[in-house]
């Protein structure tokens, strides 16, 4: 688990903001869901064979001895709240949440025990467009976070239940008769999690893979028609993609759809964002059959997709910094300041809290970040003046009085 520092968080602040907006703009509302889940919750989301839950989960006994789980991941926490408060009786909805989820996984760059996530689920809604909407949402995501050259489109179809249930009987045939190419993992999900083997990251069963059936020939008219349409739907709009036929879920639950979002930038861990259409899960967890299409993105793999882009410029800490010198420009400067995050909403402004001579904290203004320095001594402070010196264009200092401040700053907000 790790700690982000002051430094780093302009970062995550930009990131977050446009996060929000794009979901915004798409008219996705946000649920906010506890950390801790009962463990039945993800056993039966999940799956009890599941390396996240046989091996990734952090699950302790509280003390009325209930099994409590910290939330390896949020559809099935978003699904159970639905279900408890009724939001899927007869309704459609668009909804994203954002916090920490927890695995027990060796930490890796992008990858850690404690991890961002944001998630974005939607309920009630059949059609291949709402599938086509989430992709679209993600596109317009990594165009504003500046990334979209880093990342490619893949996509794949799990057609339905009956369906996939032919085309697993006939992979397990195929890989009975390789079993002497098949490593210890995927001889152990052989007959609990067949699909997953074609996700295998070995290179030795390369060939192997390849070289099994495929899913898509094996789905119906409906499936395909659903999927034609939402690739008819990317192509109109020029958005590029890859169709992956080895792009699987291993849970029953996942129908039709599936995508990833991945890059070559990040080492192995290639996958950005990954989401699907799970209708199954909701009767699952006792609900009446119905419609879910979603994805997750891990916060920590997209920032190590941006680490080029210069932080303070995207998200400036701080505007402007206000050194004070003397006991009267100490008393008069933080009543002025007060006044300008009054009349100047969304200034950042930093005041000097440590005394010293103009030359100390001008270094401490500068090293702020901040584009301007206000500066009050008792002089400025008996004429209800300000001088304003620009930290970063090397333009010389100018003093005014305090209401042209107010005015000076309203501009430089409104034209930046």
């Amino acid at each position: 688990m790790h700690d982000v520092l002051p430094e780093q968080t302009p970062l995550w602040q930009y990131a977050e903001k446009i996060i929000r907006d794009v979901l915004s703009s798409y008219g996705y509302s946000e649920i906010r869901l506890p950390i801790v889940e009962k463990t039945e919750l993800f056993k039966r989301s999940i799956g009890e064979v599941t390396d996240i839950v046989e091996k990734e989960m952090y699950t302790f006994e509280d003390r009325n001895g209930d099994s409590l789980t910290l939330r390896p991941e949020g559809t099935a926490g978003c699904l159970r709240a639905c279900l408890e408060h009724g939001l899927l009786q007869g309704q459609a909805h668009r909804l994203w949440y954002y916090g920490p989820m927890y695995r027990h996984e060796r930490p890796q760059k992008g990858r850690y025990r404690q991890f961002m996530q944001l998630g974005v689920e939607t309920y009630g809604m059949s059609g291949p467009d709402i599938d086509a909407e989430v992709i679209l949402l993600m596109d317009r995501l990594w165009k504003k976070l500046g990334i979209r050259d880093k990342v490619r489109l893949q996509l794949n179809s799990l057609g339905t239940i009956a369906e996939r249930l032919v085309y697993r009987e006939n992979l397990v045939n195929y890989f009975q008769e390789h079993l002497e190419q098949l490593d210890d993992d995927s001889v152990r999900r052989l007959h609990t999690n067949p699909l997953r083997i074609l996700d295998t990251k070995n290179p030795a069963m390369k060939d192997v893979v390849a070289n099994a059936p495929v899913l898509m020939a094996y789905l119906g008219a409906d499936s395909l028609q659903h999927f034609n349409a939402i690739t008819r739907t990317l192509d109109d709009l020029g958005i590029s993609y890859e169709i992956n036929s080895r792009l699987v879920r291993g849970l029953d639950y996942y129908s039709k759809t599936v995508f990833e979002w991945v890059t070559d930038e990040l080492g192995s861990q290639g996958t950005v964002c990954a989401g699907g259409r799970y209708d199954g899960l909701i009767e699952q967890l006792g609900g009446k059959p119905n419609y879910a299409v979603g994805f997750a993105m891990g916060m920590e793999r997209l920032l190590a997709l941006m680490e080029n882009l210069d932080a303070v410029k995207l998200v400036k800490p701080v505007d402007a910094y206000m050194i004070r010198v003397g006991e009267a420009a100490e008393r008069v400067g933080l009543r002025f300041a007060e006044t300008l995050r009054d009349e100047v909403p969304g200034l950042k402004l930093q005041v000097s809290g440590e005394g010293g001579s103009f030359k100390s904290q001008f270094k401490k203004a500068d090293k702020s970040g901040a584009d301007y320095a206000l500066i009050l001594g008792d002089d400025e402070a008996s004429r209800c003046e300000v001088g304003i010196k620009p930290l970063r264009d090397g333009q010389g200092q100018q003093t005014l009085s305090q209401q042209e401040t107010v005015t000076f700053f309203q501009n430089y907000l409104f034209s930046r």
